[in-house]
């Protein structure tokens, strides 16, 4: 389960700006318009640092093709794409990775990773083209870093403060607020809105750069139609925004007069280089990447002692260390085998979280622990509710407690005790975090911590 550390919103401000900011980019948008980057808290050389230390982590969890020639093939189709003006200028790098999943993926700042299976399903180099197009308006667009500022203004609490792993990179600081940026990465897992301005712009960079940017929208469509119920990797963290060839062909019609319509399909020898991936070694198994450990093997002694935060006092059990900002009322507690340590950031797979929500549009308890609900499984897709709720009574206060389950850190399913009670600072919530087969061990301190809990006014 993945949070961010830093606290709670402690500046309501700060959600009505990213509210407007939001509406603001859901405006109606007419073929040819400009498309801007939207909100974002870091700086374009925020962007390149990214993504130049994450490229360098995922490079440690892939298989780069070792073949110079479909090495270079890639980049020289990278390379005419990055140079249209509408790409932004950025250090914009291509790398072949050996994987037969069709995927490819854009990082922050330029590094860009295709992998062969994308080529083998490719009908042509102007569809190869059309993905890299694809994932260079996500640069341009800086969509990673507006997703981070997004999950930054919403502050869910994380697992581990930073000053206890001695984090303060770029990097360590998206891994802090839960996002992480592994092959898997949910930061690197698109809206349909950013969908719709990456096809937009795709097209224009295609376009200029001579290819046929219908080819790109073809594709896409060919993926959709071939997966079925079990969609290819890619349109897994690119989801369809639906009427993709018609979107596209309305971009084509308000190109500019300016750029020639002599559209191609192939540059290079498109066909030769297929039949050399074919000819490529099978990628070797691939390795674990978390480093797990294993869950505590029992539960918290029946020992207690208080915690104080700023607006709230509650019982934990003794032994449990606690993390992050006590003084803004954002706390994680747990043992010391409850942190998992993983090469894309930190994740809580035994102990408890509490903090602060604010809720957007909830006009009720329901609503609200709703809304929360669906941000926790936006940074941890595993995470499913079964319908499971009971109304409690906390210290005077009413209260919602929720069951959560998705996939632990350790391996294997994992359950979640949700408690929300609406208070004036916000949403306040207490989520309990364990693998389902050790969850009973902590029945017990839930419900002495649940009823420890005191609110001060």
């Amino acid at each position: 389960m993945r949070f961010n550390l830093r606290g709670g919103l402690r500046h309501r401000w700060l959600l009505a700006l990213l509210t407007a900011l939001t509406l603001a980019g859901c405006a109606a948008r007419h073929p040819g318009d400009p498309i801007k980057p939207g909100f974002n808290m870091y700086s374009k050389e925020q962007d390149i640092e990214l993504g130049r230390q994450a490229a360098a982590e995922v490079r440690k969890q892939v298989q780069v093709v070792q073949n110079p020639e479909l090495q270079n093939y890639i980049g020289a189709i990278g390379k005419k794409l990055a140079a249209q003006p509408e790409a932004g200028g950025y250090p914009y790098s291509f790398t072949l990775i050996n994987e037969p999943s069709i995927n490819a993926f854009a990082l922050p700042g330029g590094p860009i990773f295709v992998n062969t299976g994308l080529i083998e399903a490719a009908d042509n180099e102007a569809q190869v083209a059309g993905v890299l197009a694809h994932e260079i308006a996500h640069v341009a667009l800086r969509h990673g870093t507006n997703q981070a500022s997004k999950a930054s203004l919403i502050q869910l609490p994380a697992v581990l403060a930073g000053m206890a792993i001695g984090q303060d990179s770029v990097v360590d600081q998206i891994a802090q607020i839960g996002l992480g940026f592994g092959v898997n990465s949910v930061i690197l897992k698109y809206s349909r809105d950013a969908e719709n301005q990456a096809d937009a712009l795709g097209t224009r960079i295609l376009a200029e750069a001579g290819y046929n940017p219908i080819e790109m929208a073809n594709f896409f469509e060919k993926l959709q139609e071939e997966g079925g119920s079990r969609p290819p990797q890619f349109l897994s963290s690119h989801p369809d925004p639906g009427n993709r060839v018609a979107r596209v062909q309305a971009e084509i019609q308000a190109l500019p007069a300016s750029i020639p319509r002599d559209f191609r399909t192939s540059v290079g020898n498109f066909a030769h280089e297929k039949r050399l991936v074919a000819q490529l070694p099978k990628p070797r198994p691939r390795e674990q990447t978390a480093e797990r450990g294993h869950a505590p093997t029992e539960g918290p002694s029946g020992a207690m002692q208080t915690l104080r935060a700023r607006t709230f006092e509650v019982a934990r059990p003794a032994g449990w260390q606690a993390y992050g900002d006590q003084s803004s009322s954002t706390v994680t507690v747990a043992p010391s085998q409850g942190l998992v340590q993983t090469r894309t950031g930190a994740s809580l797979g035994y102990g408890v979280v509490m903090s602060y929500y604010q809720p957007r549009d909830a006009r009720n308890l329901g609503q609200a622990t709703g809304e929360l609900v669906n941000q926790l499984a936006g940074l941890d897709r595993s995470i499913q509710s079964r319908g499971n709720q009971r109304r409690v009574t906390v210290n005077g206060n009413r209260g919602l407690i929720t069951t959560l389950y998705g996939q632990s850190p350790y391996g294997g399913a994992e359950r979640l005790m949700l408690l929300t009670v609406p208070r004036p600072e916000g949403l306040f919530y207490m989520v309990f975090v364990a693998p389902d087969n050790r969850f009973e061990q902590l029945s017990a301190p839930f419900e002495q911590m649940v009823n420890s809990l005191t609110f001060r006014s």
